[in-house]
């Protein structure tokens, strides 16, 4: 409540920045919003000069302060309370109202200096040239100038280097990136900021420099964890399966132990790098994964390179976390790696399918099966459109129920894979019959949806989930004409494998089992000459994986290759010879 006086201002000023550090220091956050302490500060040294600065905003404020007080003894006080200042814009991502603070702070002389660093970024080039004042013996700083000059130069090269990340400016970023690993921070900050420069190496397209960066942010701190999920993704990107496993499983064993943070070997100080940087991207990069996470990915990626047995460890061990309340311990923003819980029972089957765990396969498609049956609907009307989003707004499409509709979709697509799977399963175990009925149902269970929309080509115009939905369809019509065949039911099975070519024409397997079909029905005239057309015809078998140009989805593929046709050396020969002897006969 004293009124200001000049003979006192810069013991006030020093005490301001030493009570402002200590703040900072004992709450341990970041810094955020603005320092009123600050504020109220620069109106006391104007009211020590007989202005007024009521009114004014903080940037305002400290430009009439700094143009308008040239008290000597006033010069140091107010230079530290400018870096202070500074620390909290830094904070907020202002880096435009730091860069015109060391504008003022700094003499024409620094400005110069600043100036001819030509093709250097403009901030670092003002801090840099900033000259940090002499500090008086008799007034004791908590936080040298010098070190809080350092640290907020390696937050403005880290902030920057950030931004230029997000905007995709990746040689700009690393530049930015690597000016501020060479700066004054802790050993956690300087994992950080390799493990981004990794991030950023990726996405120009040079796998083997990120993993450099990686590894070295793994060197400086063993449990920088996001650089370790970092060097497991960039392993997947170049195909290097073992390398990706072992990183996952390490990534693994590490979360599952838990351990608590490790002290910085770095001096301490009040105000840190850490406090200043705080960004959805840094937020976003240094993700740290749940274990279940990382334990699917494991399972996903053992099932995806064959490695069945292992998946399937790694998949019942991850159902087993279900039971310990993990949809409450996963994020659900979409950051999350796991698909939806029906998708990964799904998976759980195929890979129990492909080991020959046909019976455990059953018993969790049966799980899916029965969950989903009352989140059905008995008539599915789905309405093509040209155009469909990919991801709809929040509370988009709640009015004409496309949201409720897509979700009906899906569980239907996860109810009929169920039944998809056991057929096979069922098929596998040598039950022809068992294998039809589950089969059936699938196809039983199809026949809820009903496409309307006037004029519109199904084939080029249907919904993603529609699409899976037909692969499905597609698959169960093989597979049942498959046993039917095994049964000697040719005549059903021709009409299985006809109603599959006119769901996907052209399809390879449905097109081969039905030359088969043909031919056990002595019908061999009809069966080469759609023998012959297949043969004309090259699919790739990738195509055949995808739909709507998107990759088939994992719990599917086993189902795929259930369904590719078996090569019959002695089919082809027997109507090669019929082909032959049908040319001697004409000639």
């Amino acid at each position: 409540g004293l009124p200001a006086a000049l003979p006192t201002l810069p013991l006030e000023l020093t005490v301001l920045y030493n009570s402002l550090l200590f703040t900072v220091g004992a709450s341990d956050s970041v810094i955020e919003g603005e320092a009123d302490e600050i504020r109220q500060g620069l109106l006391r040294v104007l009211e020590a000069c007989g202005a007024c600065g009521q009114g004014l905003s903080i940037e305002e404020l400290w430009q009439k302060v700094l143009q308008e007080v040239t008290v000597e003894e006033l010069q140091a006080p107010l230079h530290r309370l400018g870096a202070l200042q500074a620390a909290w814009w830094l904070a907020s991502g202002r880096l435009g109202s730091v860069a015109g603070l060391f504008q003022l702070l700094s003499t024409a002389e620094d400005t110069g200096r600043a100036c001819c660093s030509k093709g250097q970024n403009e901030l670092l080039s003002l801090l840099k040239a900033w000259r940090v004042p002499a500090e008086g013996a008799s007034l004791a700083l908590v936080q040298s100038t010098e070190d809080l000059k350092e640290i907020l130069c390696t937050a403005a090269a880290f902030l920057q280097g950030l931004q230029e990340l997000e905007a995709r400016n990746f040689p700009t970023a690393v530049s930015l990136l690597q000016e501020a690993a060479g700066g004054f921070c802790s050993k956690k900050v300087l994992a950080q900021i390799y493990t981004c420069l990794g991030c950023c190496t990726q996405r120009m397209g040079k796998p083997q420099t990120a993993l450099q960066h990686l590894k070295r942010a793994l060197q400086v701190d063993f449990q920088c964890l996001p650089a370790l999920s970092h060097v497991a993704a960039v392993y997947h990107e170049l195909g290097e399966m073992d390398a990706e496993l072992q990183a996952l499983a390490l990534l693994y064993e590490a979360l599952e132990k838990n351990p608590p943070a490790a002290a910085s070997s770095s001096p301490y100080f009040l105000i840190q790098t850490e406090l200043l940087v705080h960004t959805p991207v840094l937020t976003s990069l240094l993700r740290h994964h749940h274990p279940s996470e990382v334990k699917y990915l494991l399972a996903q990626r053992c099932l995806q390179d064959g490695r069945v047995d292992d998946a399937v460890e790694h998949y019942l061990d991850f159902l087993a976390l279900l039971q310990e309340g993990l949809q409450q311990q996963v994020p659900l923003d979409g950051s999350s790696a796991l698909p939806r819980i029906p998708e990964v029972f799904l998976e759980a089957a195929s890979a129990l399918e492909q080991a020959g765990r046909h019976q455990d396969a059953i018993t969790v498609c049966e799980e899916v099966i029965s969950r989903t049956t009352d989140l059905i609907p008995r008539m599915l009307r789905v309405e093509e459109r040209l155009e469909q989003p990919e991801c709809p707004l929040p509370g988009a499409g709640l009015a004409d129920g496309l949201l409720s509709q897509k979700e009906s979709l899906c569980c239907l697509a996860w109810r009929t894979a169920g039944y998809l799977h056991q057929g096979w399963a069922w098929a596998k175990l040598g039950e022809s019959k068992e294998a039809i009925t589950q089969f059936s149902r699938c196809l039983n269970d199809l026949l809820r949806v009903r496409l309307c929309g006037p004029g519109i080509e199904p084939a080029e115009n249907l919904l993603p989930e529609m699409e899976v939905l037909q692969k499905i369809r597609l698959l169960s019509l093989i597979g049942r004409g498959t046993q039917f065949l095994e049964l000697g039911k040719h005549k059903e099975a021709l009409l299985d494998f006809q109603y599959g070519l006119q769901i996907s024409p052209g399809d390879p397997a449905a097109a081969s089992y039905l030359v088969q079909a043909l031919w056990k029905l002595d019908r061999k005239q009809e069966a080469a000459a759609h023998w012959q057309k297949l043969s004309q015809s090259s699919p790739g078998e990738e195509g055949q994986q995808k739909v709507k140009g998107r990759p088939l989805p994992l719990y599917l593929v086993s189902c795929l290759e259930h369904a590719m046709f078996p090569h019959s050396e002695p089919l082809a020969s027997s109507i090669q010879d019929y082909l032959g002897t049908a040319a001697q006969d004409t000639s």
